[in-house]
This record gives structure tokens, C-alpha cells and sequence, in this order.
């Protein structure tokens, strides 16, 4: 089973937005900004694309897979 990582915090405080500012440029509510970050949301692919592209980086840079061992 995998699970779903992001660094979607650490990329949204390096461009200096805050959580309202990313929703909004994403076109989504804050709250699913925080619950994406805190890993109780999966973003849909569109999503994921979506934040990757305001954010600038590409998809793998936010989200990633993590194997359990």
C-alpha cells in the first residue's frame, strides 16, 4: 500500500502565499489548501496539476509516493 506525501506547504511558504492566496490563484477554498497540506485530502490529477502550475514547479516536486516497508 502507498501513500500520498506533498511538500505543498513548505513550496506555498517559499513563494510567500498564504493558504487563502493559493486557493485562490487555484481556484478552490482554503480549506482544501489545508487539507491537502495536511494529508487528509488526495487532490484529483487535475488538482494536483493545477497547484503544481500556480506553485511552478512541475507535479512530482509537490506530490510524491511513499512505499511502506
Amino acid at each position: 500500500m502507498s501513500e500520498l506525501h506533498n511538500s505543498l506547504k513548505e513550496e506555498r511558504e517559499r513563494l510567500g502565499l498564504t493558504q487563502a492566496a493559493l486557493a485562490e490563484r487555484a481556484g478552490v477554498s482554503r480549506k482544501t489548501i489545508n487539507t491537502v497540506e495536511n494529508g487528509v485530502f488526495i487532490p484529483s490529477t487535475v488538482l494536483a496539476l493545477r497547484l503544481a502550475k500556480v506553485i511552478g514547479r512541475p507535479v512530482e516536486a509537490l506530490f510524491r509516493l511513499a512505499e511502506d516497508h
